[in-house]
């Protein structure tokens, strides 16, 4: 039985809450801050800038969400086809099933009369069975596809947050001030999270913070270049 992998970087209900909150404010954040920065540059015009950002969450949240639910829903699909797969091949082929369980664990370690245990423990109950075979040799657990509606509400709301991060100084400062704030406190708030986020992925939290905040500045820059381009045009 040859399958590809389908694997995620967190495993569980409350991990993978955490990854879609850094998934949807980072994306949030990021792509506003790009934008609220063009904008500033373009126009300097404190109304232009927060209805753009604006315009940008809302459309940025929606989308985020959309995309967090077809992709939820995909992936359960794709487990339910994978499950379905396993069982016929438990009823059609146990021998090949059983030879399958039995390499999985002695490539964990297991020999000898403890690895017959094993294989004849899991074997003697089919739902077992199978969810081993799913779990150990396709690497794919039911919890974290089961919550298509939760992943995208969560997502977006997390986008909405994440997107007002740098609208907030240009509420309360001068332009100005405003673009030198938005730049600091929105990579500080990409350092957290990617910090954060290295607690599930098993990364060095200084190197995970460090790649998340240079993938948010390399957009600031990129909206400050466009924006400044298109603030010489004759329009």
């Amino acid at each position: 039985m040859k399958r590809g992998l389908h694997k995620k970087e967190f495993h569980g209900n409350g991990s993978a809450v955490i990854r879609d909150v850094i998934l949807g404010g980072q994306d949030g954040l990021v792509n506003v801050l790009g934008i609220v920065l063009a904008v500033a540059e373009a126009t300097n015009s404190r109304s232009v800038i927060l209805i753009s950002g604006l315009a940008a969450t809302f459309a940025e949240s929606i989308s985020m969400a959309a995309v967090a639910y077809t992709s939820s829903k995909a992936s359960k699909e794709y487990y339910d086809r994978q499950l379905a797969m396993e069982w016929q091949e438990v009823r059609e082929k146990p021998a090949e099933e059983v030879a399958e369980v039995r390499a999985l664990y002695a490539k964990k370690g297991f020999k000898g009369s403890l690895l017959n245990q094993i294989v004849k423990t899991i074997t003697s109950n089919k739902k077992v069975w199978v969810q081993t075979m799913m779990r150990d040799e396709l690497g794919l657990s039911e919890d974290e596809f089961a919550h298509p509606v939760r992943d995208a509400l969560v997502v977006g709301f997390a986008a909405i947050i994440g997107s007002l991060i740098p609208l907030i100084p240009f509420i309360l400062l001068p332009i100005p001030i405003a673009v030198v704030t938005t730049l600091g406190v929105s990579t500080l708030v990409l350092f957290g999270s990617g910090a954060i986020k290295a607690n599930y992925t098993g990364t060095t939290p200084w190197k995970s913070g460090l790649e998340m905040a240079l993938v948010g500045m390399t957009a600031a820059i990129a909206g400050y270049l466009i924006g400044k381009a298109l603030g010489v045009l004759p329009l």
